[in-house]
């Protein structure tokens, strides 16, 4: 399949009016190319390897989203942004712009690949054992110059830890390479999907040089396609290959390939090793002023209400990331953004710019770890109102109690969970109840529990949307007044007896 570029002079005359240019069917995991209809007009998702952009790039995508959109953008928990209610094509010029800031991948059919995911704060991090973000360059340049791994699935995921203390080991990917510090060297410990769907990748207990991961990864992908159906619409996940060959033989056709011209260190066999935990926390790092390992500058992570961000602030964002700093902004997995290298004299003015784009950097704003889908208005799947009854829960909380950590709370319109795939510190999933010729919109409440159950535990089966405010207020109180000191999370808290902290609310 050309590329966008060479298709530019054979766009017919209906295209260059305006009309969307698909180069495949809508798909359901949309792309720069590949689009999704959904509840509220057309969505498209660009990928940002790494979660890396620039202040030019805000400006344009700003403008996209103000001229084809709903005047917004959605930072994802890939790290992607989305552009939501298009309701007319976007322009090939447009199209080819975005190409050129290095938006969108150069080579169309590898564009509804899964973004490619590292820390946030990859270069800048003063705990990290190596900056990951060449790793995320190199697999990004690999794919679009190998049109053949167009063959893989939308969701095969790969992610790179640099052994910070922004992590993102514990996020859901196919394939992680996680640093690790071994007798005084530098080596990524390669985990990979196995068993069930939603179960986090497992130690393969391989060791490899920060030199040899891209070509074990090439090796890995061919692997993957050597073993499906390429003619099938919907692809296999890796896990499903993996389980169907086997992991030790799956690896064995990985490591024999003629690609490789050196073999890993193994330190253990399979069956003795752990998995990731599967859970997610918003780090606190993620979120406020914090020094980089670049003597004299700081970051500063935003807080995006829900991973929204009108275009409006996005322009202001990107304004403030050139004026003060690197021009550098790095959206995160937890559907916030970092502004990056600004000299210490710099904080406060980039402080008040913040406030003054009303968006708050503070670690106890209850928006730090807010996450829900699109909801009805966007979703067909969804149930209930997501967005606006996060936003209103966020309202109602924000004066009646203050957090010392960012609470994940996580709404879900149904049991996809597409915003978030690991366990939230509270999950709240999306029920209806027919009563009385209407339709009450209410949830189900899990906690986190330390099983592998998708939501945790749950404690109650059905809360009307008009009690549930109440009810997490009181929940957030009992853990402040019961947890055994200042630094016990809600998560810890709750692993210790959840049904305890049930039982205490139904008695206050």
């Amino acid at each position: 399949m050309p590329t966008i570029r060479s298709l530019s002079s054979s766009v017919s005359a209906k295209h260059r009016e305006g009309v969307l240019i698909l180069l495949s069917a809508f798909t359901a995991c949309p792309g720069l190319f590949y689009t999704t209809p959904a509840q509220d007009g057309i969505l498209s998702r660009i990928r940002i390897p790494g979660g890396n952009m620039e202040s030019e790039q805000c400006s344009l995508i700003a403008n996209i989203a103000d001229n084809y959109g709903g005047g917004y953008v959605d930072v994802t928990n890939r790290a992607n942004l989305q552009i939501r209610e298009i309701k007319t094509g976007i322009n090939i010029e447009v199209l080819q712009h975005l190409q050129q800031l290095g938006l969108g991948s150069a080579n169309p059919n590898v564009d509804h690949i899964r973004n490619i995911m590292t820390s946030p704060t990859a270069g800048i991090d003063s705990q990290e054992l190596i900056d990951t973000r060449p790793l995320v360059k190199a697999w990004d340049n690999y794919i679009t110059a190998h049109p053949h791994l167009g063959g893989l699935s939308a969701k095969f995921s790969v992610g790179f830890d640099g052994g910070g203390k922004v992590s993102v080991l514990n996020q859901l990917n196919d394939i992680t390479f996680a640093a690790v510090l071994v007798d005084g060297n530098i080596y990524f410990r390669l985990y990979l999907t196995i068993g069930g769907k939603g179960e986090p990748a497992r130690n393969t207990g391989i060791l490899l040089k920060p030199e040899e991961c891209l070509p074990v990864l090439a090796a890995l992908a061919d692997v993957y396609l050597q073993n499906i159906d390429s003619q099938r619409q919907r692809k296999p996940r890796l896990r499903e290959v993996i389980n169907n060959l086997g992991i030790e033989n799956y690896l064995r056709l990985a490591f024999t390939s003629k690609s490789l011209t050196s073999q890993p260190l193994v330190c253990h066999s399979f069956s003795q090793l752990p998995a990731q935990t599967d859970m997610i926390t918003v780090p606190a790092d993620s979120i406020g002023i914090h020094p980089q390992k670049q003597v004299g500058l700081f970051y500063i992570g935003v807080v995006l209400p829900l991973g929204r961000v009108e275009s409006s602030q996005m322009r202001g964002l990107g304004d403030l990331a050139e004026k003060y700093g690197s021009g550098n902004i790095r959206l995160t997995p937890w559907q916030n953004l970092l502004i990056t290298d600004i000299p210490q004299p710099q904080v406060v003015e980039v402080e008040r710019e913040i406030s003054n784009l009303g968006l708050s950097y503070s670690q106890t704003n209850i928006k730090s770890a807010l996450v829900a889908c699109s909801g009805k208005r966007g979703c067909a799947a969804s149930v209930t109102e997501t967005k606006d009854h996060a936003l209103k829960l966020a309202k109602y909380l924000e004066n009646r109690i203050t957090l010392d950590y960012p609470v994940n709370i996580h709404f879900s319109g149904c049991a996809k969970s597409c915003a978030q795939h690991n366990q939230a510190d509270i999950t709240l999933l999306g029920v209806s109840i027919e009563s009385e010729n209407e339709t009450l919109e209410g949830y189900q409440v899990y906690v986190s529990d330390s099983t592998l159950q998708k939501f945790g535990h749950q404690l109650y089966e059905y809360v009307n949307f008009s009690e549930l405010p109440a009810l997490i207020e009181q929940m957030l109180k009992t853990y402040k007044i019961q947890r055994l000191n200042p630094k016990e999370t809600f998560r810890d808290f709750t692993q210790r007896d959840a049904t305890q902290l049930k039982q205490t609310i139904h008695h206050s």
